[in-house]
């Protein structure tokens, strides 16, 4: 079936409008989960699932839309300014590492290495909204615990995106990436 330009552009907006309600949803439901007992500002990036396959599937222009949806509301519904700034910037850092390694690399990085390193970037960006905020670069001698917290959660969202990937190829519910125009 090939689709109009118009089409095909509605298409994709519906598509990034779904996935970033999913990626708020999912944002509000690990705000609920007390993952940070065991590492204080630690999170399971449940979203990132969304945006790692976003980027997989639609590239950088409609990630960075689905990620500035995603924090804007996240923030909104969950938390302050501070929370947002955090939030920001710990994305962008995550966006920018694993798009450039998706785009430069495709071949020689893994999904879950992408989403490995987008797990620490995350991290580095709220340590250095951190310091912003409490004017200290102290702040970074709790580096090596979210390192490993990047780690760990990289690996469950790149397992998770895999996975989400594979379905929606299954399902052929994209074939976005194959118009041509």
């Amino acid at each position: 079936m090939h689709l109009s330009l118009e089409q095909y552009k509605l298409r994709r907006l519906m598509i990034i409008s779904i996935f970033a309600a999913l990626a708020v949803v999912l944002g509000v439901v690990e705000a609920l989960i007390p993952f940070t007992v065991t590492i204080p500002g630690a999170k399971l990036g449940l979203g990132n699932i969304v945006v790692l396959t976003c980027i997989v599937c639609f590239g950088g222009k409609d990630s960075l839309l689905l990620i500035l949806i995603k924090t804007l509301l996240t923030a909104f519904i969950l938390g302050s300014f501070s929370t947002f700034l955090f939030s920001v910037l710990g994305a962008m850092g995550s966006f920018i590492i694993m798009y450039a390694m998706l785009k430069l690399g495709k071949q020689h990085f893994s999904l879950m290495m992408v989403s490995i390193m987008g797990g620490i970037a995350h991290n580095i960006g709220q340590l250095m909204a951190a310091s912003v905020v409490l004017g200290t670069n102290k702040i970074f001698y709790y580096l090596p615990f979210l390192l490993v917290s990047g780690i760990v959660t990289g690996i469950f969202v790149g397992a998770a995106a895999k996975h989400l990937i594979a379905s929606i190829d299954r399902l052929q519910l994209l074939q976005l990436h194959n118009q041509k125009f």
